[in-house]
């Protein structure tokens, strides 16, 4: 599933292009949004929440959609080729007079008034990327639960948003945390903010890198490693299901590097 850094850039580069330009055509396939125009209007600003767009509106309508585990939104020039999946796959077509907006398989795709969006996004917590993000407030959060394991009150978008399964399992191994360890067992300052630190030095490039390399099949310590020696101490990275269905997380640890509390 996508992270907060990821539905960023792409909220930067939506932004760029399409902020302050007219719809000249609107193209919704999905039911609850298919006889929708919203040409004529202007695009004010896109923003990201978390995991979560937000496409604003003249008129005081904003167009909310949600990655989840594939979905994405890809820009091309009026006559260039889309590539980002087969027809079948586009759910939105957004075109200015310069650029096309193309949302593939999104999962959660929505019309809201712009003063309605906390029924959206309210839920959330602070955003890890924000600039007015709220570490107390985050830090209250995990601390209110302090039974929950770490890997769940981390996932939780409730206590603060943008985390997800790639960031959370690096943390908790660069911070030696086993995955099943307790919220209130942990520094959750020091794990805040690494989480925050990481995510912030990935939005200059595309890949999520937490080694310092750039490279396939190096850009993680234990994330989807599982089999394979730890980079620290060639122990076997072992992985098992975490949470409760239907949203258990697969997790990976180094039991050497990450022993049980």
């Amino acid at each position: 599933m996508p992270e907060g850094d990821t539905v960023w850039r792409a909220c930067k580069r939506l932004d760029q292009a399409l902020g302050g330009h007219e719809l000249i055509e609107t193209d919704f396939r999905v039911p609850t949004l298919a006889t929708t125009d919203l040409s004529g209007r202007t695009m004010l600003e896109v923003v990201a929440k978390g995991k979560h767009l937000l496409m604003r509106l003249s008129g005081g309508l904003t167009i909310h959609s949600h990655f989840r585990m594939d979905g994405s939104w890809h820009l091309y020039r009026p006559g260039e080729s889309w590539k980002g999946g087969p027809d079948h796959q586009v759910r939105a077509v957004l075109r200015t007079a310069d650029w096309t907006a193309v949302g593939y398989r999104l999962p959660m795709l929505e019309l809201v008034a712009t003063e309605q969006e906390d029924t959206v996004v309210g839920h959330l917590g602070p955003d890890l990327l924000s600039p007015d993000f709220d570490r107390e407030l985050a830090l209250a959060n995990l601390a209110a639960e302090p039974e929950r394991t770490i890997s769940e009150a981390l996932l939780d978008q409730r206590n603060l948003a943008g985390i997800g399964n790639f960031y959370r399992t690096e943390v908790c191994f660069l911070l030696g945390l086993h995955p099943w360890r307790t919220a209130g067992s942990v520094d959750l300052a020091a794990t805040v903010d690494l989480s925050r630190r990481l995510m912030k030095a990935n939005l200059r490039h595309a890949a999520q890198v937490t080694t310092g390399v750039d490279r396939p099949g190096q850009r993680s310590y234990v994330f989807e490693r599982p089999g394979k020696p730890c980079r620290r101490c060639r122990t076997t990275i072992r992985t098992a299901p975490i949470g409760e269905p239907p949203r258990e997380r697969v997790s990976y640890w180094c039991p050497t590097c990450q022993p049980e509390p």
